[in-house]
Protein backbone atom coordinates (compact mmCIF):
# COMPACT_ATOMS: atom_id res chain seq x y z
CA UNK A 1 0.00 0.00 0.00
CA UNK A 2 1.35 2.98 -1.37
CA UNK A 3 0.94 6.66 0.34
CA UNK A 4 1.18 9.88 -1.27
CA UNK A 5 4.00 10.19 -3.43
CA UNK A 6 6.14 13.13 -2.54
CA UNK A 7 4.53 12.69 0.89
CA UNK A 8 6.56 14.12 3.58
CA UNK A 9 6.18 11.18 6.15
CA UNK A 10 4.14 13.01 8.55
CA UNK A 11 1.31 10.80 8.95
CA UNK A 12 -0.94 13.69 8.82
CA UNK A 13 -4.23 11.74 7.62
CA UNK A 14 -5.90 15.26 7.59
CA UNK A 15 -4.39 16.22 4.78
CA UNK A 16 -6.00 13.18 2.71
CA UNK A 17 -8.70 15.02 0.83
CA UNK A 18 -6.25 17.73 -0.29
CA UNK A 19 -4.27 15.32 -2.15
CA UNK A 20 -6.92 12.20 -2.74
CA UNK A 21 -9.98 13.18 -4.88
CA UNK A 22 -13.17 11.86 -2.87
CA UNK A 23 -13.97 9.05 -5.11
CA UNK A 24 -10.33 8.13 -6.00
CA UNK A 25 -10.15 4.51 -7.60
CA UNK A 26 -7.96 1.97 -6.89
CA UNK A 27 -6.99 -1.23 -8.04
CA UNK A 28 -8.24 -4.08 -6.37
CA UNK A 29 -9.49 -1.76 -3.57
CA UNK A 30 -12.42 0.41 -2.23
CA UNK A 31 -12.76 3.40 -3.86
CA UNK A 32 -12.53 6.68 -2.22
CA UNK A 33 -11.00 8.67 0.37
CA UNK A 34 -12.42 6.81 3.51
CA UNK A 35 -10.79 3.48 2.48
CA UNK A 36 -7.48 4.99 1.58
CA UNK A 37 -8.22 6.45 5.56
CA UNK A 38 -8.83 3.35 6.87
CA UNK A 39 -5.84 1.32 4.90
CA UNK A 40 -3.33 3.76 5.80
CA UNK A 41 -4.82 4.19 9.61
CA UNK A 42 -3.85 0.43 9.42
CA UNK A 43 -0.76 0.43 8.06
CA UNK A 44 0.30 3.40 10.99
CA UNK A 45 -0.98 0.99 13.63
CA UNK A 46 0.94 -1.90 12.47
CA UNK A 47 4.18 0.65 11.67
CA UNK A 48 4.32 3.56 13.37
CA UNK A 49 7.44 4.35 12.90
CA UNK A 50 6.30 3.49 8.79
CA UNK A 51 9.04 6.04 6.87
CA UNK A 52 8.81 6.43 2.77
CA UNK A 53 11.50 6.68 0.80
CA UNK A 54 11.58 7.84 -3.32
CA UNK A 55 13.99 5.97 -4.77
CA UNK A 56 12.60 6.95 -8.53
CA UNK A 57 9.95 8.97 -9.32
CA UNK A 58 8.15 10.13 -13.18
CA UNK A 59 5.95 12.38 -13.94
CA UNK A 60 3.99 12.88 -17.47
CA UNK A 61 1.62 14.96 -18.00
CA UNK A 62 -1.30 14.01 -15.65
CA UNK A 63 0.52 10.37 -14.94
CA UNK A 64 3.52 9.56 -12.18
CA UNK A 65 5.15 6.52 -11.21
CA UNK A 66 6.84 5.95 -8.08
CA UNK A 67 9.60 3.57 -6.87
CA UNK A 68 9.51 4.08 -2.82
CA UNK A 69 11.10 1.84 -0.06
CA UNK A 70 9.66 1.71 3.01
CA UNK A 71 10.60 0.70 6.38
CA UNK A 72 9.34 0.36 9.91
CA UNK A 73 9.21 -1.23 13.23
CA UNK A 74 6.28 -4.29 13.38
CA UNK A 75 4.27 -3.04 16.24
CA UNK A 76 1.23 -3.88 15.34
CA UNK A 77 -1.00 -6.92 14.19
CA UNK A 78 -0.24 -6.74 9.99
CA UNK A 79 -0.80 -9.71 7.13
CA UNK A 80 -1.80 -12.16 10.11
CA UNK A 81 0.95 -11.76 11.91
CA UNK A 82 1.24 -10.15 15.64
CA UNK A 83 3.72 -7.70 16.33
CA UNK A 84 7.57 -9.09 16.29
CA UNK A 85 9.22 -5.72 17.11
CA UNK A 86 10.92 -6.44 14.04
CA UNK A 87 12.72 -3.78 11.92
CA UNK A 88 11.64 -4.17 8.70
CA UNK A 89 11.33 -2.70 4.72
CA UNK A 90 9.80 -3.34 1.63
CA UNK A 91 9.57 -2.04 -1.79
CA UNK A 92 6.41 -0.28 -3.54
CA UNK A 93 5.53 0.64 -6.86
CA UNK A 94 2.83 3.55 -7.30
CA UNK A 95 0.92 4.69 -10.23
CA UNK A 96 -1.07 7.35 -10.34
CA UNK A 97 -3.41 9.63 -12.46
CA UNK A 98 -3.66 13.48 -11.12
CA UNK A 99 -6.44 16.07 -12.13
CA UNK A 100 -6.58 19.57 -10.58
CA UNK A 101 -3.76 18.86 -8.10
CA UNK A 102 -5.22 15.54 -6.42
CA UNK A 103 -4.81 11.83 -7.41
CA UNK A 104 -7.79 10.05 -8.73
CA UNK A 105 -6.67 6.78 -9.85
CA UNK A 106 -3.90 4.54 -8.40
CA UNK A 107 -2.62 1.08 -8.72
CA UNK A 108 0.76 -0.34 -7.31
CA UNK A 109 1.85 -2.60 -5.34
CA UNK A 110 4.40 -3.83 -2.28
CA UNK A 111 6.55 -6.69 -1.71
CA UNK A 112 3.95 -8.56 0.88
CA UNK A 113 6.51 -11.39 0.20
CA UNK A 114 9.42 -10.10 1.50
CA UNK A 115 7.59 -8.15 4.08
CA UNK A 116 5.96 -11.30 5.11
CA UNK A 117 9.27 -13.29 4.80
CA UNK A 118 11.34 -10.50 7.17
CA UNK A 119 8.38 -11.09 9.53
CA UNK A 120 8.75 -14.38 10.14
CA UNK A 121 12.24 -14.76 10.00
Amino acid sequence: MTAVPGGENRHDLGRIGELVAPEVRRQGRPRGTAAWLADLAALFRAFPDVQWKRIRLVVEDDRIAAHLRARGTHRGAHLGVEPTGRHVNWAEFGFYRVVGGRIVEYAGAADGADLLEQLSA
